[in-house]
């Protein structure tokens, strides 16, 4: 099922099968087909080393988006989309090289040499910048995709993809404008069902990516996928 007859964006009438108690109905059968299309991006972008942010911030989301991600090695977001991400990755990486940085000199020791008081604002430094960016800790490079279980909620980074070009795969609701997403993957995006049904062909979609990379033979290049930096250009 989707939204109400009353919530609902004309562009999805495409993959609308009928409506029942003034809810629509979503075609399976779309929705199989563009699914297809997105497991088939997804696994040909991890297949070539490339990354993709998963992207999931309304409760029903979070946790699946976090274990996903935490199994598959994939950087996420399941707090507040931070503006500029994308758009402004120059000062984004810096502010993750910082971080960072920081852990490594924690874990070492190397901070033991500053006062009680300093080294506890260290780590409240350190806790706070987990909470923003721990998911995307490890990112160096712009992403190739993003992956948006809630694109209503995260019409932010969804705009930010489509300015610097990366390429966008995302549930849709009723609700949504299809228009904006390259991947769109018609589906009920508040029930925990459907979301963790589709999520489970998508962690399989990677995994297979995966073993496609591990068996490529290395053609030069980064080993870590993903576009090449802003702060490069």
């Amino acid at each position: 099922m989707g939204h109400r007859t009353t919530k609902w964006n004309p562009k999805m009438e495409q993959y609308i099968l009928n409506t029942r108690n003034d809810v629509h109905i979503i075609d399976l059968e779309k929705t199989a087909q563009k699914l297809k299309l997105a497991l088939d991006f997804i696994k040909e972008t991890i297949g070539k080393g490339g990354v993709i942010i998963l992207v999931g911030t309304t409760p029903a989301a979070k946790k699946i988006i976090e274990e996903a991600a935490v199994d598959l090695g994939t950087p996420y977001v399941t707090e507040r989309w931070l503006g500029g991400t994308l758009t402004n990755f120059k000062i984004m990486d810096k502010r993750l090289n910082y971080f960072r940085e920081l852990e490594r000199k924690r874990d070492a020791g190397e901070l033991e040499k500053y006062t009680k008081k300093e080294r506890h604002e260290f780590n409240e430094e350190i806790k706070k910048m987990q909470r923003k960016f721990g998911g995307i800790k490890n990112l160096t490079k712009i992403p190739n995709a993003i992956l948006v279980l809630d694109p209503k909620k995260n019409d932010l980074a969804i705009k930010e993809a489509n300015r610097v070009g990366v390429k966008v795969v995302a549930f849709c609701d009723t609700n949504i404008d299809p228009e904006k997403i390259d991947y769109p993957i018609p589906a009920n995006d508040d029930a925990i069902s459907s979301l963790k049904l589709i999520m489970d062909y998508i962690i399989r979609a990677v995994g297979e990516g995966k073993k496609e990379m591990a068996n490529t033979p290395a053609k030069g290049g980064t080993a870590s996928g993903g576009q090449e930096p802003i702060s490069k250009k």
